[in-house]
């Protein structure tokens, strides 16, 4: 079977689908999401001993520290997976809710009501958190998924998606509202990005040459996510610890997370003491690539030029920047961010309000780590990715932006004249 033909035949079986999902009630959906999440929770021994499968093929290919981190599972990563459903069986419904309605002069009422997508493709890499969060989230908005992961993570998404079909199926649920493209070659991705036939939607979540080559190549629509070039500045009137303590927690927490920071830009009059705490702290443990004024102050590996200021690091390196004021910092995340996430550490209430206002990213911070945006912490559930562009979802998309509406229109013989 070519690879055409294959994602076609995928593409089919979610379009058959996609209307039975659409039917079913909340109720049901509710249910069979609850039983995932108990899943999940009595198969974690199995499931991360599936992923050590992938870990050790990562480890043998070389893969970087980072994006194994992103592969690994365990039992706090699987229960927050099982978290993550349970928090959106809490949620509204997304479909049939009335968005407006209005009679017009000849009678005719009409009604704006959300429905599903319809079909949702999802391209995605390493992080197999992903399989589930992606596919909970459609299943809930009503929309078949066509899940393909990375090949480094092939076993462990094998193991997690025929468990969710399994158990969609077990509510009279089609199961194939959920498929996985189990050929992980990338002329099964090409022929996906062009599926129009079937595929309504197309998110990539991933590295900037995944997302750019989506972007570039596909004729599906798509809603671009991911890449987080994500910055703190720390101003003149900064708390010093309290910038410390963001900067750290933004760096070190996760860092091969998108909404990791990856520049610090620091105020020339607050940049000896600030780098003294922050050497204090990191005893070198995050390597640091900056300006003549940051090498000045700190040790770094080497004087940044532009490329590594436009770098997605990943791991525990990031570039700095000393600069004159908030003019200059704005002017330089702008110009070198992903429209992501930033931040501000601030005692002025009036650079705190100007940053958040020129500042073009999905979410702008004051007093607070970027490592925030994320849809279970916006109350969301798990999340399907987080939008960097602006048309139609931005920031961390939950269950209203995967979904569509549709105009209802009730009349009693009208005709136009």
């Amino acid at each position: 079977m070519s690879e055409s033909t294959y994602i076609e035949e995928l593409g089919k079986r979610a379009k058959s689908a996609a209307p039975k999902l659409a039917n079913c009630g909340t109720d049901v959906k509710n249910k069979a999401l609850s039983e995932i999440a108990r899943r999940l929770n009595q198969n974690v021994k199995a499931i991360i001993e599936v992923n050590k499968k992938d870990v050790e093929n990562a480890q043998k290919n070389g893969m970087s520290a980072a994006m194994i981190d992103r592969l690994t599972l365990d039992e706090k990563r699987v229960s927050g997976m099982a978290e993550g459903i349970d928090k959106v069986v809490t949620l509204d419904d997304p479909t049939g809710v009335l968005l407006s309605e209005k009679t017009l002069p000849n009678g005719l009422a009409v009604r704006k009501v959300s429905v599903p997508m319809g079909v949702i493709g999802i391209i995605f890499e390493s992080r197999p958190n992903v399989t589930v969060d992606a596919a909970t989230l459609c299943f809930k908005a009503g929309s078949a998924v066509i899940l393909r992961g990375g090949s480094d993570a092939v076993n462990t998404n094998k193991f997690l998606t025929e468990l969710m079909r399994k158990t969609i199926a077990d509510f009279g649920v089609p199961a194939d509202c959920v498929q996985l493209v189990e050929d992980t070659s990338h002329d099964v991705v090409n022929a996906m990005m062009k599926l129009n036939k079937y595929i309504d939607l197309l998110i990539p979540r991933g590295g900037k040459r995944l997302i750019h080559n989506v972007i570039e190549n596909a004729t599906v629509p798509v809603i671009q996510t991911g890449e987080g070039n994500c910055h703190v500045f720390v101003d003149e009137s900064a708390d010093l610890d309290m910038a410390v303590n963001i900067v750290n927690n933004a760096k070190t927490q996760r860092p091969s997370v998108c909404n990791a920071i990856e520049s610090i830009l620091v105020h020339e009059k607050i940049a000896a003491d600030f780098f003294k705490k922050l050497d204090e702290l990191w005893k070198g443990k995050v390597a640091i690539v900056g300006d003549e004024k940051t090498a000045a102050n700190i040790k770094t590996e080497r004087i940044a030029d532009d490329t590594d200021y436009a770098t997605e690091f990943l791991e525990l390196k990031l570039s700095s920047k000393v600069v004159s004021g908030i003019d200059e910092a704005i002017e330089h995340i702008n110009k070198f961010g992903t429209g992501h996430s930033e931040c501000i550490v601030t005692k002025s209430a009036e650079n705190a309000e100007r940053f958040q206002k020129e500042i073009d990213a999905a979410a702008v911070y004051v007093n607070a780590s970027t490592r925030f945006t994320d849809g279970f912490e916006f109350g969301l559930g798990a999340e399907i990715g987080i939008s960097t562009q602006k048309l139609h979802a931005r920031g961390p998309m939950g269950l209203a932006e995967i979904t569509s509406y549709k105009y209802l229109i009730n009349g009693s013989g009208q005709i136009r004249g």
